[in-house]
């Protein structure tokens, strides 16, 4: 089985109250990418850099079993820059700097080699792109997801429900769930999501957890708790390959399987908060993994009699 992995390859620049980290690397494509090696590859990227995205970053993904056949490197601008400020609790961040520069040209395409892939992972990115790279391929995946957020309901919300008819899952924050619905309920939101067409939502709660919906069936994950986040940036889209990497190495979309990619997805996500950028998910090993998805299990193991 293999994977792709559509989204930014970027810069960015973070604050937070443990410290600054000037233009380290980031995007969506970048953190799923890393996530997901740990469980599958190839991971095949779809992504676009400029002339300043450092070959030796290039070579740090292939080295762990990425492709970048469907990675265009514009030789005349500069990448995808963000710049972002995290409030004291963490949860919440003020955008300082958005800079699209080859973002505003992206066009994906997909090499042939890339033909037949089984999992789709769209990280966030335009709704139209997204359902571009879709259409593109000649056979269907055995399981589309998607990522979005609350600027393409703001700004596209027609183009994104038009996406949203060709996705098995959406992966989205509780804020997002409610905005997309206009419901505060997240169970009476799921239900309203699958009326747009996808029969799987991953519901990310932050420090809380996450919720996996699926028909009348729901699940919850807690999130592991941690002494200190040190940069959020990026860790829904470490969960994100985490999550369809790990139902790619199982090859295995149940609802049972995908409880378990739930609990893989969020163990990488809480390596990813430890420190700034995708650092320390370049440290970790399989041990590490298979460690903390135990801390998991422990945390929400128990017996009890019923009389």
């Amino acid at each position: 089985m293999s994977l792709i992995s559509v989204g930014t390859m970027a810069f960015d620049s973070i604050e937070t109250p443990f410290g600054k980290a000037e233009k380290i690397i980031g995007g969506s494509a970048t953190y799923i990418a890393y996530s997901a090696v740990n469980f599958v590859t190839p991971v095949k990227q779809i992504s676009i850099i400029g002339y300043d995205f450092p070959e030796e970053e290039m070579e740090e993904l292939k080295k762990r079993g990425v492709w970048l056949d469907g990675v265009q490197r514009v030789p005349d601008k500069k990448s995808f820059f963000w710049s972002g400020r995290y409030h004291a609790d963490m949860n919440s961040r003020d955008t300082l700097v958005t800079e699209l520069n080859v973002l505003a040209d992206f066009d994906p395409s997909i090499p042939e080699n890339y033909q037949g892939t089984e999992f789709l992972m769209l990280g966030n990115l335009h709704p139209k792109i997204q359902l571009n790279v879709i259409q593109e391929l000649k056979q269907r995946p055995k399981l589309i997801a998607m990522d979005t957020m609350n600027y393409w309901m703001e700004t596209a919300m027609s183009e994104l429900k038009i996406t949203l008819r060709y996705v098995d899952a959406l992966i989205i924050n509780d804020a997002e769930a409610r905005q997309l619905t206009g419901l505060y309920s997240l169970v009476k939101a799921a239900q309203a999501i699958f009326r747009m067409g996808p029969k799987y939502l991953v519901i990310k709660k932050g420090e809380h957890g996450a919720l996996l919906f699926h028909e009348n069936e729901v699940f919850f994950a807690p999130a592991l708790p941690l002494e200190e986040v040190f940069d959020p940036t990026g860790a829904g889209d470490t969960f994100a390959g985490g999550f369809m990497g790990y139902l790619a190495s199982t090859d295995d979309i149940s609802f049972e399987n995908m409880k378990r990619a739930i609990i893989a997805g969020s163990a990488l996500a809480s390596f990813c908060v430890e420190k700034f950028g995708p650092t320390r998910l370049k440290e970790i090993s399989r041990e590490d993994i298979d460690a903390r998805i135990t801390e998991f299990k422990n945390l929400v193991n128990f017996e009890i009699e019923l009389n």
